[in-house]
């Protein structure tokens, strides 16, 4: 019997990573259903499109989606050639000028820049870290470190860290958290959205705490 058991579970173990690729796989085609299916609101600005050529709910979307598909591949020639700058310099200057959704595209565009293995000087100061919340040895996550400088909230020194969501990592939340709860992260940024797009699927066996630099040290004392 336990070697049945045994034989089972190392079956199991082949399959597992197979099981969960299809099981996040299959969450990402509901969550796309969900916000650009047929129900949803990007779904009925495509049928309105569609229904210009056919009265069928369920044709009007193909023929929308299909309109969709073509304007965006027409875009994508038009980036491929030296449009490129012309059009993101346009799309960018006209977003960032609308308030509070200017400040949301922002931080958008540079977690898809990175995505896309672009380098942006936004990024360059982020730097990913620990946040220990409770002290060592306590509920550890994975944080984006906007700035070393510390901010005092009381007499006490706290780090605004950005946390990213899973596994859409452009959204998440901005914590305030004291200076001693973090510590750097020995991984680079690009492996950190990695994580989290993959919904902690792609975790390396370890990522040690970095030392904090003596820089980090005597600004936390001076504080």
């Amino acid at each position: 019997m336990t070697h049945m058991f045994r034989t089972f579970v190392s079956g199991l173990i082949l399959l597992l990573p197979l099981i969960i690729t299809l099981a996040v796989v299959a969450w990402l085609g509901q969550f796309i259903i969900a916000y650009v299916g047929p129900s949803s609101v990007v779904g009925h600005a495509l049928m309105t499109i569609g229904f210009s050529f056919s009265a069928s709910q369920f044709v009007a979307y193909l023929i929308g989606l299909i309109v969709f598909m073509v304007v965006v591949y027409l875009l994508g020639l038009a980036v491929e050639s030296k449009l490129r700058s012309h059009l993101s310099q346009f799309l960018d200057s006209t977003m960032r000028r609308i308030p509070l959704i200017g400040n949301l595209y922002d931080l958008i565009h540079r977690f898809v820049a990175l995505i896309d293995k672009k380098d942006v000087d936004g990024l360059k100061s982020m730097s990913p870290v620990w946040c220990f919340f409770g002290g060592p040895d306590s509920a550890a996550v994975l944080a984006l470190l906007p700035t070393p400088e510390p901010i005092m909230v009381g007499d006490t020194p706290y780090h605004a860290v950005l946390i990213p969501s899973a596994p859409i990592p452009v959204g998440g939340c901005l914590a305030y958290v004291p200076a001693e709860w973090v510590q750097p992260a020995d991984v680079g940024v690009d492996k950190l959205v990695s994580i989290y797009v993959s919904m902690g699927v792609s975790s390396p066996s370890k990522i040690a705490p970095l030392p904090i630099p003596d820089a980090a040290k005597r600004n936390l004392a001076v504080t």
